[in-house]
């Protein structure tokens, strides 16, 4: 999908690839496959396997790759060969190519994303276009600082929002464009995203896994 310069790919589950430019950000790669080209950057919402794959990022790993995480992914990150960046929420750093804010990413009814583990969403600025990467999160009151023109949501429930809660978090957070994301893999199907995609009209879209 090509929105405002910017390139959007989704490679399964909460995995995206967007492209700026000539840079290329990955977010969660997973399970993504090894026909990839490098990464200029890989952000990294928390250390669930199915969001941190050593593997994935070695597999996109280039000699100059930037990744970004927070704190609490140091461990599973300190031995892999890149310069690694491990910020706290509420952060913001101002990279070469982009600005980052760190978004805290929770669970409000569910025990598998607690809040004081400092997990993330992303708030990704490229100065003509801001996307939003949600992490594993529910409908959190933190979403109402938030302004993006593109929201990617988790829609998958029983880990993270349902198609109504990501529905109104699209709302929240004013995008321009919501994508639904974390099903298909693991957790949820396809109706998850339709769902979504009825309740939000049409600033919501579906991408194809690539």
């Amino acid at each position: 999908m090509e929105y405002k310069g910017l390139t959007l790919r989704w490679l399964g589950h909460a995995s995206f690839l967007l492209e700026h430019g000539e840079k290329r950000v990955y977010i969660d790669p997973f399970q993504i496959g090894r026909a990839r080209p490098d990464a200029d950057y890989i952000l990294i919402t928390h250390d669930h396997y199915d969001h941190l794959s050593e593997e994935d990022i070695d597999n996109i790993r280039g000699e100059e790759t930037v990744i970004i995480a927070p704190e609490g992914c140091r461990p599973k990150l300190q031995d892999i060969p890149a310069q690694i960046h491990t910020l706290s929420v509420g952060a913001e750093k101002e990279f070469p190519d982009f600005t980052l804010r760190l978004i805290a990413a929770y669970n409000t009814n569910k025990k598998f994303h607690p809040k004081e583990e400092g997990w993330v969403g992303f708030l990704i600025d490229f100065g003509n276009v801001t996307v939003y990467h949600a992490g594993d999160t529910d409908l959190i009151e933190e979403m109402q600082d938030i302004s993006a023109d593109v929201a990617l949501l988790p829609v998958s429930g029983i880990y993270v929002m349902n198609p109504q809660e990501a529905a109104q978090a699209a709302k929240r957070v004013g995008a321009s464009v919501a994508i639904p994301m974390h099903y298909g893999s693991i957790v949820g199907d396809p109706s998850q995203a339709e769902e979504f995609v009825k309740l939000v009209g049409k600033k919501a879209v579906i991408l194809t896994k690539e």
